[in-house]
Parts: structure tokens; sequence; C-alpha cells
């Protein structure tokens, strides 16, 4: 996955420094899921035989150290050329991948989430399938917004995806994360994203790793206007149609969703 480009100026300029500074280092990552992804893979590896699978950006970058990490960055630069035209429109990913990310972070904390690493992670790589999308399908960006159109309780946005191309934007997150050695559950998070409706109408106790996590997404890409932002839509019609069952299931009234939607705005988590 291609980086962002003014990411990488500046994680170029810091490796030039005399003393590059990990923590400036590892909050640039964290912001570029694509060089997030690379820099996971890497820990998470064989080769560092870590008994669990890590999503921890910082902890991977303590891990790895400044000439480990400098080297994923120059291999990461040459990999990274696009068109303008490209980066433009990725910009739109890019811009919702970082916002949703921060607020995913944001909400795990404040519903009180032992999970806050991973709601940043699943925040930052929910949609790492839609550049790839975009690389094979030059006409990806409006088929997705005819997605977002479509979506509600008949039909999902990946629905639209899958008539236009016998695949979707989850999907292939899902092998994404899989090839970026992620913890398994955080791939089945990025995999039903768009799947909601079906999760959260089974009201047992099976999938709760799942639930949780997917409801801090879910909240949080309704926060960050992803429907406006990579649907070009008015109105969020998948939230309109998940919204009571998410909100039920971590027990917040519309008015206590409305008012933590406003206060993390405020914040500029978004």
């Amino acid at each position: 996955m291609p980086p962002q480009p003014q990411i990488m100026v500046d994680l170029q300029m810091e490796q030039y420094m005399p003393d590059p500074d990990l923590e400036v280092i590892a909050r640039l990552i964290a912001q570029d899921p694509g060089l997030s992804g690379a820099l996971l893979k890497i820990v998470n590896s064989p080769y560092y035989g870590l008994t669990n699978k890590i999503a921890s950006i910082q902890r991977a970058v303590n891990l790895l150290g400044s000439r480990s990490i400098i080297n994923l960055i120059n291999a990461q630069s040459i990999k990274g050329e696009m068109s303008d035209e490209t980066i433009v429109t990725l910009n739109r990913f890019w811009d919702t991948a970082q916002d949703v990310a921060m607020t995913c972070l944001t909400l795990a904390k404040r519903i009180g989430s032992q999970a806050v690493d991973e709601a940043y992670a699943l925040g930052l790589f929910h949609d790492c399938g839609i550049p790839l999308m975009l690389k094979r399908f030059p006409d990806y960006m409006s088929t997705l917004e005819q997605a977002y159109a479509n979506a509600g309780p008949e039909s999902r946005i990946v629905d639209t995806e899958n008539q236009a191309y016998n695949t979707n934007h989850s999907v292939v997150g899902y092998y994404t994360a899989k090839s970026w050695r992620l913890p398994e559950h955080l791939g089945n998070a990025i995999a039903n994203h768009h799947n909601a409706l079906a999760i959260f109408s089974d009201d047992s106790n099976r999938n709760s790793q799942l639930k949780n996590l997917l409801a801090i997404l879910k909240m949080a890409e309704h926060i960050c206007s992803s429907y406006r932002v990579l649907g070009n839509q008015g109105e969020d019609h998948e939230w309109n149609t998940i919204s009571h069952l998410v909100l039920d299931y971590v027990g917040l009234s519309d008015y206590d969703f409305e008012n933590l939607k406003e206060s993390i705005r405020e914040l500029g988590a978004r």
C-alpha cells in the first residue's frame, strides 16, 4: 500500500537528524496505514519470536530500533511512487483513516475499553483495502460512493462492490491484514466491519471481542463522517440502520451518544 507522501517527507527529515527521536518516528508512522502495516508485519514475523502478536506502533518501533525503522522507511519510499491524480484521490482515504483511528482511541478510553491500542489499529486499518481496490479498478471510488448511497437494511456497502467486482474492500483488507500478520481478531473485525447489522442482531454472548471492537469503530466512522468523506453522501444510511443495536450494546442512549460525539469533535479528535 502506498505511504502518504507528506508523512514520508516528515520521516525522511527526522531520520537525517543527528539523533533521530523514536517517539516522533512512531507518531508519524502511526498516522499512515501502509507504513504501520509494513512495520507490524516485520515485528510480528517469526524472526522476532513474540508470544503474542502486537498492534501497538510505539511498541513495534521500540522493539525494532532506529536502524531497522530507517531501512523500512527507505524501502517504503521506493514503493510509494504514485501519479498526482492518485494522490489526490487517496487523500480522502488517508484523511478518514487518521481521523477514525484517533476517534477510536478516544472512544475506547471514554467507554473504558481495555483494547485501546487495538481500537486505534482497527480505526487506522479498517479501510486498508480501499487503496488496493482503487489500484486494481480505476472506477472504484464511484462504485464506493454508490455503495454508500445504497446502504440500508437490505443492502450492505460491500454488496454493491461484490456485484461490480466479485470482491470488496473488506475482503481485500482482511487478506492485507493477514499478510501484515496483524492479530487474527483484528483481521476478523476488518473483514466484518460492514456486516455489523448481522453481528449485533445476534444478542448472544458470542463474538464479544468482535462486537467490542466493531462498536467502537462504527461509532467512530459516524462521528468522523466517513459516509461524507468516502461515500460523498449527505446522510449516514449504514449508521441509521445499525445505530440502535450498537448503542444498545455499549449501553449508551441516543442523547448520551450525541453528547459524546460533540465532546470528541470539540477535542479535535477528528
